[in-house]
């Protein structure tokens, strides 16, 4: 009876470990989520800024674009119709991260509860195992 009872609490602590190692992973997709949205939206900050900037400018006006080290005369048009597209681009980014950051907390969420009820279990086992 002890050896069975002490096998079942070893094969709930492995439960328990997997799934602990399981929410790490997730945690750390959650982090990396966070980052890239970071990054997005500092890019979209600037985008909307350099729109503004070429919205004040009148039709005949010198637009550059900076590539590499050489900055290249662009037409303004051109300039407006590429920055659009990049904060399309970024908009529909920082969506999909959205999208992604709420499975992943759900993901999250249901691991916990899984964790909470094996260490119940773990307790519950370990519980009879002290009166036995």
């Amino acid at each position: 009876m002890a050896s069975s009872s002490s096998s079942a609490v070893k094969e709930l602590q492995r439960d328990l470990e997997n799934k602990a190692n399981d929410l790490s992973k997730i945690q750390k997709d959650i982090s990396k989520n966070h980052q890239v949205r970071k990054k997005y939206t500092i890019q979209l900050g600037e985008n909307e800024l350099v729109l503004k900037e070429l919205d004040l400018l009148r039709e005949d006006a010198n637009v550059y674009k900076l590539i590499g080290p050489v900055l290249v005369k662009q037409d303004l048009a051109e300039a407006n119709a590429n920055v659009r597209k990049r904060i399309e681009y970024i908009s529909a980014e920082l969506k999909r991260l959205d999208g992604t950051l709420q499975d992943l907390e759900e993901k999250q969420n249901s691991k916990k509860e899984a964790i909470l009820k094996s260490q119940q279990r773990l307790q519950s086992v370990q519980a009879g195992k002290a009166k036995a």
